[in-house]
């Protein structure tokens, strides 16, 4: 009986100790639009929407210099997101390529990724 409550009590402490903290991620996308044509409802998708992948996050260009940019925020004990930057609701960049990704640290975070729509680099600004 007593080595059941012991196994009980590490099996509980080994459960709890693997919790991760819920820190608030702020991230700013801004995605330039310039190259391509024919430019409407430009957002972005990824796998930290509800549902996932299944939501577009809109993004606007208020001063009209082709750069679309939103801020999205969330807290979440997620390590990295992945994501792609979608024209005209369904258009998605980078088609047959990798997701573009953004790692996180386990802190509170407030970041910029800037990206060229349909090019592969991106530039994360902490």
């Amino acid at each position: 009986m007593k080595t059941i409550n012991i196994i009980t009590i590490l099996l509980l402490i080994s459960f709890t100790s693997c919790v991760q903290d819920i820190h608030q991620k702020t991230v700013t996308f801004r995605v330039d639009m310039n190259a391509v044509e024919n430019v409407k409802n430009v957002g972005v998708r990824g796998n930290f929407t509800n549902p996932t992948w299944g939501r577009t996050i809109p993004l606007e260009d208020p001063d009209g210099d082709g750069i679309y940019e939103g801020t999205f925020s969330k807290k979440a004990a997620a390590d990295n997101i992945s994501f792609k930057f979608v024209n005209q609701n369904d258009q998605f960049e980078l088609n047959g390529q990798d997701n573009r990704s953004i790692q996180f640290e386990y802190k509170p975070e407030t970041i910029t990724y800037e990206a060229v729509f349909d090019k592969a680099e991106g530039k994360i600004i902490k």
